[in-house]
């Protein structure tokens, strides 16, 4: 193959170009014969499904795996990179999806890893934090250089991680899914840095599902279907609804499903009454009835996810009750809520969700061991019988049951942590970030899933970053503010001007069409 370099449509010589690229894994074709192609200063977004071969073909870029076959040329040069630091030391860098961080290490010891200021032959600890403060204010990010990784919440870890990227000086920037873990004020204040970065000569690779992200930003946008190249397009030049049929090679008709009718919601499932719980909630009180899903809004730290995590004895409450199917409830801890019928869907799969290196099937049956068990024995046969089932209908995408869940993309993960769930028969679920970092018809496939648990009877309260899903999905919708709920909309009456009016301060009222929540 010629390693000459090409010019673009536009006479532009391309700062990288990735051509030919081949990588296969045992039993799997990663990537067939990509060609991609950057410009100085473009931000060139990077779109498909889970496991379509976009990450396999950034580490590849960044020097974390090797290409079968192909090439890359930077700045006109071939290069082969052994691994990251080659690639690093050229000029690029990339944050991925899930984070690199060491926690029980201060901030400006993460983003200074291996690249320590030194004094003599002792690190300059005094210089690292004023570098660290530096690189944050230009950030416009609000952490203490000292502080420790572990003690910050996941969207002040992603800025972190952004930080420790930026800090390589690179001429071309990878983001996987930078937005993933952040709410929307810190996904507008992100967006807006990657547009500085691109007017500083700066090119930026960007993968991300949440299209509306990509229409914002991207010059080009390059879809990727099952490791092969299906188009690369002006993004001026593209529709939304282009774009999803191009990914998941079929028309979705609607992005989420009808919501519920009047006479399919019945009587309270759930009872949240002037609940407080340290300085998190404060006085909450919200009803939640079978058959509707509650959307539960608000910015970070808004305690969104606190709440969430108290209905599932995760923390403890401080005063108020709650109850369930009109029977006061007093979780201590999470085993007693699993017991009595409730699951929760974490914002942190891999944290919280999974147990990354145990197979599908020992994830699926781990809360629901207590009903396949004889005398103290796990009856394997009907525990398979019940992974098989759950994966089927799911569409879960993977080798088999057997298959280490670290191995799957995230779309196949959160359907794992949805299939333990639904395997322990829970009443009422809460979801926190049903759908972050998954692609859109893997998202469309969770919400239609939620809707029908919902029309089933199961309780359904979601917690959400992404405002269009908010809306999409719920029967109501609660916005929370500093430990409050502030607000309550009906799902076909909100928009998310009023949500964010909310969310800020700006107005504490619904519009005259809502309900109190404690009706």
């Amino acid at each position: 193959m010629s390693s000459q370099s090409q010019s673009s449509p536009t006479g532009e010589i391309p700062i990288l170009e990735m051509r030919g690229i081949t990588k296969q894994f045992p039993g799997v074709m990663a990537l067939q014969d990509v060609s991609f192609t950057c410009l100085p200063g473009e931000v060139h977004a990077l779109v498909g499904e889970n496991g379509a071969g976009k990450s396999t073909l950034m580490k590849i870029l960044s020097g974390a795996y090797r290409p079968d076959a192909g090439e890359l040329i930077l700045k006109q040069q071939p290069v082969a990179f052994r691994h990251p630091l080659a690639a690093q030391q050229s000029g690029i860098s990339i944050i991925y999806q899930e984070f690199n961080l060491i926690p029980y290490r201060s901030v400006a010891h993460n983003i200074f890893l291996g690249r320590e200021p030194m004094r003599g032959r002792m690190v300059d600890e005094r210089r690292m934090v004023q570098d660290t403060a530096a690189l944050l204010r230009d950030l416009g990010v609000d952490i203490s250089p000292t502080s420790l990784v572990a003690n910050l919440r996941v969207a002040r870890q992603q800025e972190v991680e952004i930080a420790k990227a930026l800090s390589l000086n690179a001429d071309i920037l990878i983001m996987d899914e930078p937005t993933a873990a952040l709410s929307l004020h810190e996904v507008d204040h992100l967006l807006e840095l990657v547009l500085r970065l691109k007017q500083r000569g700066v090119t930026i690779v960007y993968i991300s599902h949440r299209l509306e992200e990509v229409f914002r930003i991207a010059d080009r946008i390059t879809v990727l279907k099952d490791g092969r190249v299906v188009t690369t397009t002006q993004a001026a030049e593209v529709t939304r609804d282009d774009l999803v049929h191009l990914m998941v090679g079929r028309e979705l008709e609607s992005y989420f499903p009808p919501r519920a009718r009047p006479e399919d919601i019945q009587q309270p499932i759930l009872e949240v009454r002037d609940v407080s719980a340290g300085n998190s909630i404060k006085n909450v009180s919200l009803t939640l009835r079978r058959g509707e899903i509650i959307g539960l809004a608000g910015l970070e730290g808004s305690g969104r996810t606190f709440l969430a995590r108290v209905l599932f004895g995760a923390e403890r409450i401080t005063s108020g009750a709650i109850l369930l199917d009109g029977k006061l409830i007093q979780f201590r801890n999470p085993q007693q809520a699993i017991a009595a019928g409730v699951g929760f869907i974490s914002d942190d799969r891999k944290a919280e969700g999974l147990v990354l290196p145990l197979s599908v099937r020992w994830n699926m049956a781990l809360p629901s061991l207590n009903r396949r068990q004889t005398a103290g024995y796990i009856q394997r046969q009907a525990e398979r019988k019940m992974v098989l089932e759950l994966a089927e209908s799911l569409d879960l995408r993977g080798s088999g049951p057997d298959q280490e869940v670290q191995y799957l993309s995230g779309g196949n993960q959160q359907k794992v942590v949805l299939a333990k769930w639904l395997a322990t028969q829970a009443r009422l679920l809460v979801f926190d970030e049903p759908t972050r970092g998954i692609d859109v018809g893997a998202k469309a496939g969770i919400h239609q899933l939620m809707r029908q648990l919902a029309s089933e009877g199961v309780g359904i309260l979601m917690v959400s970053s992404d405002l269009p899903e908010v809306l999409g999905m719920s029967d109501r919708i609660l916005v929370m503010r500093q430990g409050s709920v502030v607000a309550e909309f009906a799902g076909a009456e909100a928009t998310e001007n009023l949500i964010m009016k909310a969310a800020t301060g700006i107005t504490e009222n619904g519009n005259s069409s809502t309900k109190r929540t404690d009706a």
